[in-house]
């Protein structure tokens, strides 16, 4: 399942806030590698037999995709602007509980990065593929 592979990859640590209290930090939020790694399965072409790639890194996660930006979004207004090249996909996802809201999960991910200590996920746009680098958390 989706959680078994992020508790693999993912690690937290307590890191010290005042003398008397610590708080847990990842070193790559969960909720961010979910929503973009979802993002990447919900959004790829598939008409193309090449995989969503996900690779773990020390000090990154990378995520690419078959598929450039679809239908009206464009780098200028991403990720603002939704478009779905496999609304059935979309949908499905959703109604299996995997995706809350449409439009929303870049925003929430880079929000829990944000949030975690890590610096904003990095956007490439190619017309063949997305590709997508999230940093490691500065606190971790």
């Amino acid at each position: 399942s989706l959680d078994a592979l992020l508790d693999g990859i993912l690690e937290a640590r307590p890191v010290r806030v005042t003398t008397l209290r610590d708080e847990t930090v990842w070193d790559f939020p969960r909720q961010a590698v979910r929503e973009l790694l979802l993002n990447a399965i919900s959004h790829r072409n598939y008409e193309s037999n090449a995989p969503v790639r996900f690779h773990r890194f020390a000090e990154r996660i990378e995520i690419n995709n078959p598929g450039g930006l679809y239908g009206e979004v464009s780098p200028a207004n991403f990720p603002r602007q939704t478009d779905y090249r496999n609304p059935i996909v979309a949908e499905a996802l959703k109604v299996l509980g995997y995706v809350n809201r449409f439009g929303r999960g870049v925003l929430d991910a880079q929000q829990a990065l944000q949030e975690n200590g890590n610096k904003a996920a990095v956007f490439t746009f190619d017309p063949a593929f997305v590709s997508v680098t999230l940093p490691k958390s500065e606190k971790f």
